[in-house]
């Protein structure tokens, strides 16, 4: 067997792969030999067919098996013992002869390879990003304590409806005289005063009393949404016809959530019982909380602004034209109008990589399976939160993210998270962070 390679350009080159019989004829004969045992043909017994009869039926594809089988671990072994980094995976010269696979024939087989370009991009404290630090304003931490309340709250039924309140009402539409249709819609269903969008009707809701009448209502109008028109009128879903008329609302009841008393039970339920006493130490420990989820979100923008900064210093030259056609080879549905509208972010994000790669290598930074399965149990564990209040023991979660690796896209994708998270806290400690604070509502106009 003999390889070689030529250059074609900066970054392409060509592999050669010479196979003689004597480098292949071994192995397929064993395969027909194999192949042979165990085969079930009519008028052999099991085990008993001659190879002859094999390789009459199946030696070319045997064959062929074995030649791709060869190349696959001839260039591949060729690649690694020349240290030689490619993008993609080798393709096929598409000038290449066709073969008639005979046994005896030499083949002559020729690979593209698009090279990796070498990288120079340097990480020093002279590169400066901003680093926010978000504090909580007055507002946010008033919604958030709202909520907490509302979510231990309980439910009561008042004789006058506030701001807020849910009426639980009868709904009966009316024809463009006003009065009630024939074969119209007639409901009972809840009805949210927040989802009113005209502040005018919302008004004029609050004050209402069980019993009380509306006899000319514009729900469409005053909701405007028509979602939710069709859950309050439970329309169909899928193909639902929204009324233009009017209906007349009967109070039948009126339900409010009371939000839960800043009182000791309360903040026992929340943080564990002594943990919290005071109404002060309850605002600390909220404020705390939601900048710590905010310092997450400081973290993903600075991460974002690390990935452009490093993405436009990482500007080398890239094997273009191979990576394209590369792409349309193992994605055969991609259209060439999706190629050339995608190929640029594309490689931005193989330009990353290549950046991230030689990072973690040159400062012998560790990924490691530990925290590849930390991380996935991280993410199981907010999944499950979302399903279910009570959280699963470390064992249970353990066993699902054992399971979840399994597969292989899963890996993959917790593997490249665990890998960026490992570059861009290293980053951290090489650049240069000017932190500046900012409160929230300025903090999502930036991000």
């Amino acid at each position: 067997m003999n390889i070689t390679q030529e250059k074609t350009g900066d970054l392409n080159a060509v592999v050669t792969v010479k196979i003689s019989p004597d480098d292949y004829q071994e192995k397929v004969n064993k395969a027909i030999k194999e192949q042979a045992k165990k085969a079930k043909i009519p008028g052999f017994r099991p085990g008993m067919v001659p190879p002859s009869h094999i390789k009459k039926m199946y030696g070319k594809s045997i064959l062929v098996d074995e030649i791709n089988n060869l190349l696959s671990d001839t260039v591949n072994n060729y690649l690694q013992q020349n240290n030689i980094e490619i993008l993609g995976q080798p393709l096929p010269k598409e000038d290449d002869s066709q073969f008639n696979w005979d046994f005896n024939d030499e083949f002559v087989f020729n690979y593209e390879l698009g090279l990796a370009p070498e990288i120079t991009v340097e990480f020093t404290s002279k590169d400066k990003l901003t680093q926010y630090v978000v504090k909580a304003d007055q507002e946010t931490l008033d919604a958030r304590i709202k909520n907490i309340r509302r979510s231990y709250g309980k439910m009561t039924n008042p004789e006058v409806v506030e701001a807020g309140d849910v009426i639980f009402g009868e709904f009966v539409q009316l024809d463009q005289h006003n009065e009630i249709l024939e074969g119209g819609i007639n409901v009972t269903s809840s009805l949210r005063l927040e989802i009113v969008s005209d502040e005018k009707v919302q008004k004029s809701l609050i004050g209402l009393k069980n019993g009380d009448v509306v006899e000319t209502f514009d729900l469409v109008n005053a909701v405007n949404d028509n979602t939710q028109i069709v859950k309050i009128l439970k329309l169909d879903e899928e193909n639902p016809i929204i009324p233009q008329t009017k209906f007349k609302l009967t109070v039948k009841n009126i339900n409010r959530l009371e939000e839960a008393d800043l009182n000791q039970e309360f903040f026992d339920k929340l943080f564990g019982e002594g943990t919290v006493t005071t109404e002060a130490e309850f605002v600390t420990k909220i404020t705390e909380e939601i900048e710590a989820m905010m310092a997450q979100d400081a973290d993903r923008k600075l991460a974002a602004d690390l990935y452009q900064y490093g993405a436009s210093k990482a500007d080398m030259q890239l094997p273009d034209d191979f990576l394209k056609r590369w792409l349309k080879m193992t994605n055969k549905e991609l259209s060439d109008e999706e190629l050339d509208k995608g190929y640029d972010d594309f490689a931005k994000n193989l330009r990353w990589t290549l950046v991230e790669n030689k990072i973690i290598k040159d400062n012998s930074i560790e990924i490691k399976y530990e925290d590849v399965l930390e991380t996935a149990k991280q993410r199981l564990d907010a999944q499950f939160r979302m399903y279910s209040p009570q959280a699963l023991t470390e064992e249970q979660l353990s066993q699902y993210a054992v399971q979840f690796l399994q597969t292989k896209e899963n890996a993959n994708r917790i593997f490249d998270e665990v890998k960026a998270q490992k570059v861009f806290d290293f980053l951290k400690t090489v650049i240069t962070l000017d932190k500046k604070e900012i409160d929230y509502v300025k903090f999502q106009e930036l991000a």
